[in-house]
């Protein structure tokens, strides 16, 4: 599947391409502009290759790298108006594609740390959909919760799109939340090594198979002289089984159609899998109508601002650690 249709695809099919971008080596805003230089070409050189290309998806961190000791200076930070991104709008427009791109967001207050966020551009070069990390991955990434919640858009071939990034994916509630709002696609984009390179794979399996929806799913690949980031970028399908799985080769470009279509099908038709729409209406073979009442203490305490596990009290990393044990550095870069 990963390369029947994959340079041409017909009017239904969502053709796909996830690019294992290799991993920057990024040593100062200088470096920024050279990974979206790469970018960009890499949007016109993947449309060249494949001419019925819909959408195509950057990994987390591809534009900015991960260097942790100068990551949130004020320098190192992009906006939605910053030229960059300008560049990604331009690049969408120029190939007529859809695309998925990665930046570290200057928060709107500046004294609270940054954003991680993904945007997805439209072909016409529009922002369709702007997203923040709900769940950075703690002790590690020192950045502001998202405050955007899990939105969705319209996307192409009847798609319904959703994006979360790297850390977000274990979640099971967030590919819910996508789900519930009507995606039909939802998409991960991670700069994970590889500490959890096979929880990486069980969960984009599993967020695809309790919600009904593709996911797709990519990762920087190579090493940066700290880490191994494992690539592997990951299409789902709506049953849970994989499509496509790429290896751990950076620039491997993983490709497959998709029929969102189908996804909206299996949703309306299928009865003992449709785990989704059982959660709300339980038993409703012995219970007409299914019962609705809420029986997660979980999701009572959440909502209620009072979550608290049995063993609290003996959870011992509740902040930064040994990573910013001084906090989270703000503000320019020092001379």
């Amino acid at each position: 599947m990963g390369s029947t249709g994959s340079v041409s695809a017909w009017e239904e099919a969502l053709l796909v391409a996830l690019i294992q971008y290799p991993v920057p080596v990024i040593k100062g805003p200088e470096d920024i502009q050279t990974q979206v230089d790469q970018i960009c070409r890499a949007v016109d050189s993947t449309k060249a290759g494949y001419p019925d290309l819909d959408l195509i998806v950057f990994p987390e961190y591809s534009t900015q790298g991960l260097n942790t000791a100068i990551w949130t200076y004020d320098e190192m930070l992009l906006t939605l108006e910053s030229e960059e991104i300008t560049r990604f709008k331009e690049a969408c427009r120029r190939n007529a594609v859809w695309g998925v791109f990665s930046l570290m967001e200057k928060n709107e207050n500046p004294s609270l740390p940054p954003y991680n966020t993904a945007i997805i551009i439209n072909a016409e070069g529009e922002i369709a959909l702007h997203y923040r990390k709900l769940q950075p991955w703690v002790p590690i990434e020192p950045w502001s919760p998202g405050n955007l919640g899990m939105p969705v858009c319209e996307g192409p071939k009847g798609s319904r799109l959703a994006v979360c990034i790297c850390h977000d994916g274990m979640f099971p509630e967030l590919a819910r939340e996508a789900a519930y709002k009507g995606a039909n696609v939802y998409i991960r984009i991670s700069g994970y090594s590889t500490q959890v390179n096979d929880q990486w794979v069980w969960t984009n399996k599993t967020n695809a198979w309790q919600n009904l929806m593709y996911t797709m799913s990519v990762n920087l690949a190579g090493y940066d002289n700290v880490f191994y980031y494992f690539g592997e970028g990951t299409i789902c399908n709506y049953d849970g089984n994989v499509i496509q799985q790429g290896h751990r080769n950076p620039w491997e470009i993983v490709t497959a159609e998709l029929f969102p279509r189908l996804v909206d099908k299996a949703r309306e038709n299928w009865a003992l899998e449709n785990n989704i729409f059982n959660l709300g209406c339980r038993a409703y073979v012995g219970k007409p109508g299914g019962e609705k009442e809420n029986y997660l203490t979980w999701v009572r305490d959440l909502a209620a601002g009072e979550y608290k596990l049995p063993w609290d009290n003996k959870v011992r990393i509740r902040d930064g650690w040994k990573y910013y044990p001084d906090g989270v550095k703000l503000g320019p870069m020092p001379k």
